[in-house]
């Protein structure tokens, strides 16, 4: 067997050799991957079109304008370029390829950020989000448009290349990258990133394939062949296992929605319907949120739904439900539903009046104002002031609560200066203990640690102070009197 599969494999490479490769003009195809795979005016003038578009398309939202970013963007050339050095191991060609592509994307990035930054609009539409989750079907997208890129420009049908662009839409992630950057929204803009970087790494190493299936890097040794084997392999098994996991989270996620209807609807009597259902998965427990029109009121329904759910999911669930009575008679289901949207408008008319009243408090544009309608939440980052302090940002948060009544409002402070503590004995004084109350009400607004520097028992009062509120706060120092306060720095995340 073994025999005989070496044999069919040498055929079929002597009939390739003979029939395929004879074929191909590798100086042209060679010549045409270099010139166009490396910076210049033309291709910096496209890059900026193409984002300045893309950006656009995303914040509309409006697929037909993302398509358009898509046909002029200039950046899949150089990564079919990088793939083909690659192949070659070309290294100055490799620095060429990488130096247009890291280029192409820095200015991508930096005008979507300037524009969003600029922008009224900052909202995270649907055309932004799709692009914050990748996963394994994203990889496959991009390995089969490499595939069909290299393909067109070795057969010479570079006009080809324009559909793959659509295809693997590189411009369009870094945009959001740009958006996130600008908005400090940091879960948007890893997953952007990621998105990009599988889409740049599927598609090198995949036309470095290509490359070396059509007979370029002939000169290569058996073990530099080898090496460049293993490196596709594993570059591709890499990035396949975290977006493979992130595709299996979708598909259950899927599975559940469907799970979380039924239960929701299980309590109530035929002819009930969910009018509306909101459900959390980031959030631990899952958070699920659901209105339902329905003929009689169900009793306990959000125990008995919660606990058919859990069941089903094998997830801690947070479930509420909202129960609308409806007539049987004709058409009071649909009257209902149309006093629902206008209940969801009239809500919508309120939160934009909290923006609007927060905005001003905070010195920012009401679409800074982030609102969590289901949990009544709303956070900003409040404008800078010369010369405040956290106190006076705290002060502000404050006001900002008194006019929004049933929210819970979120000030999120710059990084400013912290109080020293000050102390009557072996206890703080009044102002002191302010002092403390302030600090440990920045720390949980921005999340970071507090340094303590100050002698022992003084410190060990401060330090307890912030365990108690659940505040991360370290020893930096043993000073004597007051006890004095600082940022430190998030730590750097393991690497692996």
């Amino acid at each position: 067997m073994a025999i005989t599969a070496t044999l069919t494999g040498n055929r079929f490479w002597r009939w390739w050799q003979m029939k395929v490769l004879r074929d191909v003009d590798h100086e042209a195809v060679v010549a045409k991957v270099v010139a166009e795979a490396r910076w210049s005016s033309r291709y910096a003038f496209m890059v900026v079109i193409s984002a300045a578009i893309s950006i656009l398309g995303l914040l509309l939202p409006s697929s037909a304008v993302l398509i358009g970013a898509m046909l002029i963007s200039p950046l899949m050339m150089p990564i079919i370029g990088l793939g083909f050095a690659l192949a070659t191991f070309d290294f100055e060609e490799i620095r060429t390829a990488a130096f247009a592509l890291a280029a192409g994307s820095l200015i991508a990035i930096v005008l979507s950020a300037v524009f969003v930054a600029l922008s009224p609009l900052q909202t995270v539409t649907t055309e932004i989000a799709i692009r914050t989750k990748p996963n394994l079907f994203d990889l496959l997208v991009a390995m089969l448009s490499a595939i069909a890129g290299g393909y067109a420009l070795i057969r010479g049908r570079g006009e080809t290349v324009v559909g793959v662009a659509i295809a693997i839409a590189l411009m369009p992630p870094l945009a959001v990258v740009g958006f996130g950057i600008a908005t400090a929204n940091w879960t948007v803009f890893g997953g952007s990133l990621l998105l990009f970087f599988t889409n740049l790494i599927a598609m090198a190493l995949t036309a470095a394939f290509m490359a070396r299936l059509y007979g370029f890097g002939a000169h290569l040794s058996p073990t530099q062949t080898r090496l460049q084997g293993a490196l596709i392999i594993l570059g591709i098994v890499a990035l396949a296992i975290p977006l493979g996991l992130a595709l299996k989270q979708i598909a259950w996620e899927t599975v559940a929605s469907r799970q979380l209807r039924d239960a929701v609807l299980a309590p109530f009597p035929q002819g009930a319907r969910i009018s509306q259902i909101e459900i959390d998965y980031s959030h631990e427990p899952v958070q699920v949120r659901a209105a339902v029109l329905t003929p009689a009121l169900a009793s306990a329904a959000d125990s008995k739904a919660k606990a058919l759910a859990q069941r089903a999911t094998g997830r801690t669930l947070d479930l509420h439900i909202d129960q609308i009575r409806v007539g049987t008679e004709t058409g009071a289901s649909e009257q209902a539903q149309i006093a629902a949207a206008q209940a969801r408008d009239g809500r919508t008319r309120i939160d934009d009046a909290v923006r609007q009243r927060i905005g001003i408090i905070a010195g920012v544009e009401p679409g800074a104002v982030m609102l969590d309608s289901g949990f009544r939440t709303a956070s900003v980052r409040p404008a800078p002031l010369p010369g405040a302090s956290l106190a006076t940002y705290r002060s502000l948060e404050q006001r900002a609560q008194q006019g929004a009544t049933g929210w819970a409002v979120r000030f999120v402070p710059p990084a400013a200066a912290l109080p020293s503590v000050s102390f009557d004995g072996d206890a703080p004084d009044d102002a002191g203990r302010r002092a403390v109350v302030t600090a440990i009400w920045a720390a949980q607004r921005t999340g970071l640690a507090v340094g303590v520097d100050g002698s022992g028992d003084r410190a060990d009062v401060v330090e307890a102070a912030f365990a108690d509120a659940g505040v991360e706060a370290r020893r930096t120092g043993n000073g004597s009197g007051d006890v004095a306060l600082s940022w430190l720095p998030p730590e750097a995340p393991e690497t692996r």
